[in-house]
């Protein structure tokens, strides 16, 4: 934010960067409601092209995705889309995986983390569409639910985004009803959120409040709406959309990070 403390200008241009974090939470909530999928990947991308740090974008995304996956979650409840079996045998080592994640992540090197969350985040987007173009089996996979949540949750934590193409996808490709996967998968974010969280403040520290509650308030605005829209929402041009939009992210930041522009 640019400007001298005290004068009109500098109020003006910090109003409305904290606007257009809640644009990009409303936004980024709306997707990952009705796909389960790419809040982090998208808000975390947003947040890397401002200058921060990747372990604090993880860490910040993580922290305001305590709010929307919260928020979300309940409404996913409210419509009946959470598959309580499948939460049970994922929840636990999801947890688990998440503070292992955020836990690494506050250990690496700052320098070096920039380019390799920007491809990640870009390889994230490329996956998402990919897997809109799958066949869905019409049997029911239902092992190795533990090992999946755990993965998915420390990439998640690691990356600043990823469990939804993780999980969300695995779990519809191996049958499981689209909007139960939803909802559940959701549902059990809002305890890898609250893990990674926990874990990124007792290693780091609380970094960027305004921004954490600007994404928070503007996802919590979303959540009922994307918990509506996972009925009506044609899936798979919607997930072509979200991946390009995060390809395209992930390459501005690598090339940012790697001084190409």
């Amino acid at each position: 934010m640019a400007g001298i403390p005290g004068k009109s200008g500098y109020f003006i241009t910090m109003e409305a960067d904290i606007l257009l974090y809640v644009a990009a939470g409303f936004l980024a909530q709306l997707v990952d409601g009705s796909l389960s999928m790419a809040y982090g990947l998208t808000a975390s991308s947003l947040l890397l092209t401002s200058g921060l740090p990747a372990a604090t974008v993880s860490a910040t995304v993580h922290a305001a995705e305590c709010f929307t996956t919260g928020a979300s979650a309940l409404s996913h409840r409210g419509f009946g889309n959470i598959d309580k079996s499948l939460f049970r045998k994922m929840v636990m080592p999801a947890v688990a995986g998440a503070i292992i994640g955020a836990y690494t992540l506050s250990a690496l090197p700052v320098g070096t983390l920039r380019p390799l969350i920007a491809v990640y985040l870009a390889l994230m987007g490329a996956i998402i569409i990919y897997k809109a173009w799958m066949d869905f089996p019409s049997k029911r996979v239902t092992g190795h639910l533990g090992p999946l949540g755990f993965f998915g949750a420390l990439i998640d934590a690691i990356g600043g985004g990823g469990w939804g193409p993780i999980v969300a996808s695995n779990l519809a490709a191996r049958g499981h009803d689209i909007r139960t996967t939803v909802g559940t998968v959701i549902a059990v974010e809002f305890f890898v959120t609250i893990a990674a969280s926990a874990t990124f403040l007792l290693t780091m520290g609380l970094h960027h409040l305004d921004i954490i509650l600007a994404l928070a308030g503007g996802g919590v605005l979303a959540a009922p709406l994307g918990a509506y829209f996972v009925k009506k929402v044609p899936i798979k041009p919607f997930m072509v959309f979200v991946g390009l939009f995060i390809i395209t992210l992930g390459t501005y930041n690598f090339l940012k990070a790697m001084n190409y522009i």
